[in-house]
């Protein structure tokens, strides 16, 4: 018997000079049906929440990474960029990591780094990217705003955010944000 697709998420993350903003709906979806409506996906890391991060895919597959992130933090001095490369080679090596069906955005004050499990760890050139099946809606949206109008980074992430729950079935418009303050 094949098991029903779980499709859930649309992560977007926008970077303006003093701010990373990071947004993420709430719909999870088994198959057909929307089986929650108020899922955290988008949520801070480490004991002192400088670290922003998103989650798109399986949520079990997504929480063992995430986990497995702040270890990273923690063990190469809260080095972000260490600590996603490091997680992205074992990701890719380890034999159980290597199954999990997920990509996380991850954001300090100074990056955002986009991470699959094909070992990429990718920053987007203009400070927006996005993930999860709604991802492309919610990043074309913010790249317009982004080049179109003055709008800080929390107003594109919501609008793009919102744009992207009227195209995309397995998104809504329950969405949370993060923010820090960036360099």
């Amino acid at each position: 018997m094949k098991r029903p697709q779980t499709r859930s998420t649309t992560v977007l993350c926008v970077r303006r000079p003093g701010k990373v903003v990071m947004a993420g709906d709430g719909q999870v979806s088994l198959g057909e049906t929307v089986i929650k409506h108020s899922a955290r996906k988008v949520r801070r890391l480490g004991k002192t929440g400088t670290v922003l991060a998103g989650f798109a895919g399986s949520t079990a597959d997504a929480l063992t990474l995430l986990e497995k992130f702040e270890q990273m933090q923690e063990k190469y001095a809260h080095n972000l960029t260490r600590a996603a490369v490091e997680l992205a080679k074992e990701w890719r090596t380890d034999l159980m990591l290597r199954r999990l069906e997920a990509m996380l955005i991850v954001a300090d004050a100074e990056k955002t780094l986009l991470l699959t499990g094909n070992g990429d760890v990718v920053e987007p050139d203009d400070g927006l990217v996005a993930i999860g099946s709604g991802g492309n809606y919610a990043l074309a949206a913010a790249k317009a705003l982004y080049t179109y109008t003055e709008m800080d980074a929390a107003e594109i992430a919501r609008v793009s955010m919102g744009i992207a729950s009227q195209i995309c079935i397995y998104t809504n418009e329950n969405v949370v944000v993060e923010e820090l303050e960036s360099k």
